[in-house]
């Protein structure tokens, strides 16, 4: 594809006098890498190759002006004390030595301060807050799994009861002298321009919105008084600074699920009076009601694609500086919305974590070679539970300091295994040099990967990424082929790098040998096509037939062609209830439910959603309630009958649940068979991924990754 098919979005911009090689943003984004307030080498490193791959600007985020008072997160960058400017300036000089520009996001965190909490200080707010936010709603923590509660509980430390501070006049003025003095800090560090942070409930957007601002003075009541504590920051701002620097302002679009908070009109008429005050440009987001769970993914990192662009093109039509827009915008989107004039600049968060080498795969006219965000929510899940960030299909993602450097003398391996964690081994030390041999024992690399594609399209992408990746390698791939002691051996390999995959027998539930009752693994091969003795028992002559046919002329290889297919027949009853609720059930009961299945997910763990991550999680649980699903975890003393699974509730008394068929989602474990076999033989071998352990598609990606950084040491 022609890079000119990226036209506008590789075309140059302006933020006021700042100069942007295209319209490119690295959106700013928490990510939990500072020390002590300090930008650590990591924190440069992953930076540095963002502008590597060719972003126009990299804007720094969270950094807290009054740090360690206002900080949000234990990894927060600060830019409160001059002591913190030589840390800064390294990560500005790294990014404009590969020719971006350099932001830093200012920011305080107001009512969702959690460091003061957990210090015991008192928390600056514009009007007392009625009960903790949250309270008498859903909490993050209810869609903890059991291991996460333990985790969380184990690390908890003694903590006091919040103490909220209404905020003075002096106390504002403090505050406007603060996010002035960040300003001049990072220009001084040589950064090219700053962004006021005035939304995600942060202090700014808690002023802004009428739902958290009760004051009566002047700074509350009608929206030109509450919307004053972010002009004269930006004021401040710019008197420090000057005409050069860039001032960019972040501003909730709208505030979701909140019946008083910030509504579209509002935001447009703040951003005039942000541009009034000498703002250079607006980034426009949203934000939600913390206390619905399915929100955390319908505003500022949203699960629908383009969910914030209609804001954003409201904006534009109000304002004559620069528009910035973000959220799941794929971008051949940008490119259009660019071309037609709804916003002038995209910011991508995700996408840049996933490959921060995008830009400039798209300059070179390469976008196939962009590996995909799968919108997992790996990343803002690590920030929830106070981790560094980390993204699931890029490993190397917050690692980039750990990279080696040099090129390894070539040797020889072998990978057993063409799935997500095989083909990613592969890959790399392909690209390493290395002359690589992979040995699948079906007929299509892919795995697991290949139905879970099916189930959630995203997947696909990356499954496709992978197989490109494959096939533009020199990797000498063997389908059909048996890793036999014998026959790997003879490849004379260095090391054999195993990642077979999971076993997936049958756990003993009573009734499970039933020919309505399916495996994980009997599904799988069901809907791609693939025999065996077992599924030949529960399905009848015509669907295997029928499979047998669309396997050989290709349709159960297209993936697209099935989910298609899967909505107007699939050989299974009306009525369906899968036993397991982690990652494959409910993903499997989103799929049937889609479909037009009546779907009850039953397990005995007392938590759902293990191997999802926590804000994916909470948005397919809570959408599998609203479509009706039944949803029985901590279910007790299952079995399955001919017409019924029945089972004892949590809450104690008889559930049984009428089915047609019966789906065992569960039982997973590794499966070390191979990788004991290899070794026996006297084999060099490394075994990672699901069988040493399911880990899904992150502990594949992951286990690849560091199986083959392992061969390097």
């Amino acid at each position: 594809m022609s890079a000119n098919a990226y036209s506008h979005l590789l075309a140059p911009g302006r933020i006021g006098k700042m100069e942007l090689r295209n319209r490119m943003i690295v959106t700013a984004m928490g990510v939990n890498l500072a020390e002590d307030g300090h930008c650590t080498e990591r924190l440069r490193a992953y930076h540095e190759e963002q502008a590597k791959g060719g972003v126009g600007l990299v804007n720094m985020g969270v950094s807290g002006v009054a740090w360690p008072h206002g900080g949000n997160q234990p990894g927060q960058i600060a830019i409160s004390d001059d002591r913190f400017i030589p840390g800064l300036k390294a990560v500005a000089d790294a990014v404009h030595a590969h020719g971006a520009k350099f932001t830093i996001q200012i920011h305080h965190g107001g009512v969702v301060s959690v460091e003061d909490m957990a210090a015991g200080r008192p928390v600056w707010v514009p009007s007392l807050p009625g009960p903790f936010p949250g309270a008498g709603t859903q909490q993050v923590t209810d869609a903890f799994t059991s291991a996460e509660l333990q985790q969380m509980m184990a690390n908890a430390k003694p903590r006091p009861k919040p103490e909220f501070h209404e905020m003075t006049l002096e106390d504002i003025r403090t505050v406007v002298g603060k996010f002035a003095d960040g300003a001049d800090r990072a220009k001084r560090a040589g950064a090219d321009g700053v962004e006021i942070h005035g939304g995600h409930g942060y202090l700014i957007s808690g002023f802004i919105s009428p739902k958290s601002n009760k004051r009566t003075d002047e700074y509350g009541g009608p929206l030109e008084n509450r919307v004053r504590l972010l002009l004269e920051v930006i004021r401040a701002v710019r008197e420090r600074t000057g005409p050069e620097f860039a001032i960019i302002v972040k501003l909730d679009a709208q505030e979701y699920g909140v019946e008083t908070g910030i509504k579209i009109e509002d935001a447009v008429r703040t951003a005039q009076m942000a541009e009034q005050a000498g703002a250079d440009a607006i980034t426009v987001t949203s934000y939600h009601d913390t206390g619905k769970l399915k929100l955390h993914s319908q505003s500022n990192i949203p699960h629908i694609p383009g969910w914030n662009l209609p804001a954003a093109e409201r904006i534009k039509q109000a304002v004559s500086i620069p528009v910035i827009a973000s959220g799941r915008v794929e971008p051949e989107v940008g490119e259009a919305k660019i071309a037609a004039g709804a916003f002038d600049f995209l910011a991508m968060g995700r996408k840049l974590l996933a490959d921060p080498h995008l830009p400039r795969k798209l300059a070179e006219g390469k976008p196939e070679t962009i590996r995909p965000c799968i919108y997992c929510y790996t990343c803002v899940s690590a920030i929830y539970l106070q981790d560094t960030v980390r993204c699931a299909v890029n490993s190397d993602c917050a690692f980039e300091y750990q990279r080696p450097t040099g090129k390894p003398a070539s040797k020889r391996y072998v990978v057993v295994g063409g799935g997500p964690g095989g083909m990613e081994a592969a890959r790399r030390l392909d690209e390493q040099g290395h002359q690589v041999t992979l040995l699948e024992g079906t007929d299509r690399l892919g795995g697991t990967l290949q139905f879970a594609s099916i189930a959630y399209e995203p997947n696909q992408r990356l499954l496709n990424w992978l197989r490109r990746g494959i096939e533009s390698s020199k990797v000498d791939v063997r389908l059909n082929t048996r890793a036999t002691p014998e026959l790997v051996a003879s490849l004379k390999p260095d090391a054999v790098l195993v990642a077979t995959g999971a076993l997936r027998g049958m756990p003993p539930i009573p009734g499970s040998e039933q020919n309505h009752v399916f495996s994980g693994d009997d599904m799988r091969r069901l809907v791609l096509g693939l025999s065996s003795p077992e599924l030949a028992k529960k399905v009848g002559a015509p669907v295997r037939l029928a499979t047998r046919l669309a396997a050989a002329t290709g349709m159960t290889s297209n993936l697209d062609f099935l989910r298609r297919a899967t909505h107007w027949w699939m050989p299974l009853g009306k009525r369906i209830v899968i036993i397991g609720g982690e990652l494959v059930g409910l993903e499997l009961a989103e799929f049937l439910m889609e479909r037009g299945r009546t779907v009850t997910v039953v397990d005995d763990t007392a938590r759902f959603g293990a191997g999802l991550l926590l804000v994916r999680r909470m948005r397919i649980l809570e959408e599998l309630k609203e479509h009706g699903v039944g949803l029985h975890p901590g279910a007790q003393d299952i079995r399955i009958d001919r017409d019924a699974v029945r089972f004892t509730l949590k809450e104690g008394g008889a559930q049984s649940v009428p089915a047609d068929h019966v789906i065992v989602a569960k039982g997973a474990t590794g499966n070390p068979v191979v990788a004991d076999q290899l070794r026996a033989a006297g084999l060099n071998v490394h075994a990672f991924g699901d069988c040493t352990g399911v880990s899904y598609i992150e502990g594949a990606i992951r286990g690849g990754a560091d199986a083959v950084a392992a061969l390097n040491r």
